[in-house]
């Protein structure tokens, strides 16, 4: 069983009754060997989730708030779910070669090149041709300073961070912050109530999802377990590699937009109007660019609930960095915990999957308290505040779980779709008791979708 310092601390910090806390069966210990806390924080944030639909679903009732109670197997699978995801009986390439660990000529770098665009950034930067490959990276990056690999190739709008040890006073003063920032940004007559329904307590809640890779598309798929009609919409000129997109888009819609021009922005305004929640993934300093930050948002449609997701933070150092949870783990001092003498990832993509749960149960309290008190909101999670929070956590030193998750065993946590295209994919880890143990609809290829509301 895990000792719920995450789930507490969630729920101190989303200020609710410590009593829910006990609907919550004992959790799991996923098989996730680490010797950070990993398994514990994928466990109790889908709880965070979890609970806060459950709670959701007995919203304006006299009912009882049902049970959570969730599966090992089943989260382990989920945080994971790149091996379980299938295209048409085919895995994908989940790595790049430009992606990874690179020793460079004082230390090692972490470098992603998973988009095209990324990639030739960094092959720009560091004077490689377009066909250059993984050996000829290796080859400059051995010759140069991490440090300096790093400026060069941030400066090109690339992504390499130099590996560093941890730093416990950032991580100090980045957990005496909440989890997640939630701020109420003025006033609002509160929406329709929820409609108190285990099956489906977020049905008639709209959300428009602007987000992409992982954390995001998390939190957007579990509001759409919960009821929620989620309507992603994407650049046409940053397209999304197929699997991604579609491991992570179970229950969704796909629409392409783009917000770069002035019919674009107008249609964005049209979904917003009608909106109840918008939730971004993209860096704060490009989303303020398009007229999307809270505050603005908020004052154009009074009422919204705005979910922000950033890699490393809010501050004005941070609004214009990229990052993915690859990048972040390395940074900030997981990838040499978890190493030797070359650095490690950890098992799963925690710090996005854990964020990503974390932000929806903090939408789910948010649309709650709305309905109770009406306002505008604003809620803020980054990677690296949760990267923090596992950093502070009880270490291992033995990585090894009590148990391993088995191909069997992930088999039984997997659903396939018949319909073209042909996926495979996880089923979803959160769970209590009345919510369907099965994804509303099927993932919608990118940009198969009209840009609007389905009802």
């Amino acid at each position: 069983m895990t000792e719920r310092r995450f789930l507490r601390r969630a729920w101190v910090d989303l200020g609710r009754p410590a009593d829910e806390l006990d609907l919550v069966d004992p959790l799991p210990v996923p098989a996730l060997p680490s010797r950070l806390s990993t398994a514990a924080l994928a466990a109790e944030s889908v709880a965070a989730a979890s609970l806060a639909g459950a709670v959701a679903s007995v919203a304006g009732t006299d009912r009882p708030a049902p049970r959570v109670r969730l599966s090992g197997p089943r989260i382990a699978a989920a945080v994971s779910s790149e091996r379980s995801f299938r295209l048409d009986g085919e895995s994908p390439d989940v790595w790049a070669p430009m992606s990874g660990f690179f020793r460079a000529r004082d230390g090692w770098v972490r470098t992603h090149g998973n988009y095209p665009h990324h990639a030739a950034a960094l092959r720009r930067a560091l004077g490689l041709g377009a066909d250059a490959t993984a050996d000829d990276l290796a080859a400059v990056l051995a010759r140069t300073d991490a440090a300096d690999a790093s400026q060069r190739v941030t400066a090109a709008g690339g992504l390499c961070v130099v590996v560093a040890p941890e730093q416990p006073s950032v991580d100090a003063a980045l957990a005496a912050t909440p989890l997640v920032e939630v701020r109420r940004l003025g006033d609002a007559a509160p929406r329709a109530p929820l409609p108190g329904a285990a099956d489906a307590p977020l049905a008639g809640v709209r959300v428009l999802d602007l987000t992409r890779v992982i954390a995001g598309p998390v939190c957007t798929r579990t509001l759409a377990l919960l009821g929620a009609d989620v309507l992603r919409i994407d650049s046409p000129r940053l397209p999304e590699p197929e699997w991604q997109h579609l491991d992570s888009g179970a229950g969704k819609r796909s629409a392409l937009v783009d917000a770069g021009t002035a019919e674009g922005r107008a249609r964005l305004e049209r979904l917003l109007a009608d909106a109840d929640v918008l939730v971004t993934g993209y860096r704060p300093e490009a989303i303020a660019g398009l007229g999307l930050a809270a505050d603005d948002v908020a004052a154009r449609h009074p009422g919204i609930v705005v979910v922000q997701l950033a890699a490393w933070g809010f501050g004005a150092a941070d609004r214009a960095r990229r990052g993915f949870d690859s990048i972040v783990q390395a940074a900030s001092g997981i990838g040499c915990i978890e190493g030797g003498e070359r650095p490690e990832a950890l098992p799963a993509q925690v710090l996005d999957h854990a964020t990503g749960y974390l932000l929806a149960a903090t939408a789910v309290t948010i649309l709650e308290r709305q309905r109770a008190d009406g306002g505008s909101w604003s809620v803020h999670g980054s990677l690296r505040r949760t990267a923090a929070e596992l950093l502070r956590s009880p270490r291992a030193a033995d990585p090894s779980p009590p148990e391993t998750l088995t191909a069997e065993a992930r088999a039984l946590q997997e659903v396939e779709f018949a319909d073209p295209p042909r996926v495979r994919t996880v089923l979803p880890a959160v769970a209590f008791d009345g919510l369907p143990d099965a994804w509303p609809s099927a993932p919608h290829a990118w940009g198969s979708d009209a840009p609007e509301w389905a009802r």
